[in-house]
């Protein structure tokens, strides 16, 4: 090996250990004249384009989405329906580099769940714009900002092991993101990538947007308990948080003697108005339950509001998925 092939590996080497890269790597091989080569780490395994969204290898698809507006069904290219999409989940006016890193996991939840189930089969669609059946989806609110978002981010997807992550999301994470099975009740154990971080948002989000109060009549209450057990709690008169996940949100509540899964009954009650499962308080004063807490959404995933923050202090949209998902990569599907 010369001097100058050793100078540059141990460079390399010590600028690895610098930035505290996760798997950054160096490899070599010997070469038939005794100098050693060095090898770039691999690109990473890019899964494939779901089948039934036909197109010719490293070109944008296009795909059905199903309008829920109008009750039909309409073809739109990929990247036009995720400018749509952005548009529709998040404020257009934030920073861009927060748009695209919302634009590249659109991106890949849409092609996760289209690979996973076909996307929305009963509606004989790919996507929908109905936010119980797919994402939000909104063109009326596409600016300049969100196409030049979707445009820096073109065809980049989230990859794990050759596919595509779950790519969920919420609005606020409160002050900490949640596990899967946690803050969904995701019935396959949390996925590696999913992981419990601070959330920026914290430091710049509204207070209104921040923290929230909201209460339920009793009957309400345990007619939700009812709808999601199968079994009646009778008249309530007791509500307790029975078991906490990880990151302190509320997993079970015991409404008198009765245990109900507490993300299905954030759906039931509904989920704008219980926003979250990370509570601060939850009491019966009179005929309502009176719950206080923070955050929006199920806490899994991206935080939008974090996402915003992250931006505002530099952070490129690569820099963004990589905080608030654990050792993934970005893999380019088109160009």
């Amino acid at each position: 090996m010369t001097r100058q092939v050793f100078s540059l590996i141990l460079v390399l080497l010590l600028f690895c250990m610098s930035v505290g890269a996760v798997g950054c790597r160096l490899e070599t091989r010997p070469l038939q004249d005794g100098q050693d080569e060095i090898l770039e780490p691999e690109d990473p395994e890019v899964p494939q384009v779901p089948g039934d969204l036909a197109a010719p290898e490293g070109e944008e698809p296009s795909l059905r989405v199903y309008i829920a507006e109008k009750g039909s069904v309409e073809n739109m290219s990929m990247e036009d329906y995720i400018e749509g999409v952005v548009a529709a989940e998040m404020d257009p006016n934030w920073p861009v580099e927060s748009l695209a890193a919302q634009a590249i996991i659109a991106r890949t939840f849409t092609l996760q769940k289209i690979a996973e189930t076909g996307g929305v089969p009963g509606r004989n669609a790919h996507a929908s714009s109905d936010i119980e059946e797919f994402q939000a989806y909104n063109p009326e609110e596409i600016t300049a900002n969100v196409r030049s978002a979707v445009e820096e981010s073109r065809g980049l997807v989230i990859v794990r092991g050759g596919e595509f992550i779950r790519a969920w999301f919420h609005a606020y994470g409160g002050t900490q993101t949640a596990e899967a099975d946690e803050g969904l009740n995701f019935q396959g154990g949390n996925p590696e990538y999913i992981h419990i971080v601070k959330s920026p948002g914290t430091d710049i989000i509204p207070e209104e947007e921040r923290d929230w109060e909201a209460s339920f009549p009793l009957t309400r209450l345990r007619q939700a308990v009812q709808e999601i057990t199968g079994t009646d709690p009778g008249p309530v008169e007791e509500v307790a948080i029975a078991e906490k996940g990880p990151s302190g949100r509320a997993v079970l509540f015991e409404v008198n003697d009765t245990r109900v899964n507490a993300p299905e009954l954030r759906l039931e009650l509904g989920s704008t108005e219980m926003r979250s499962t990370l509570l601060s308080s939850i009491d019966i004063e009179g005929e309502q339950v009176v719950m206080e807490g923070t955050g929006f959404g199920h806490g899994v995933g991206m935080c939008q509001w974090g996402a915003r923050a992250l931006a505002e202090r530099g952070m490129d949209p690569q820099d963004i998925v990589d905080y608030f998902y654990r050792d993934v990569e970005l893999a380019k599907l088109w160009d």
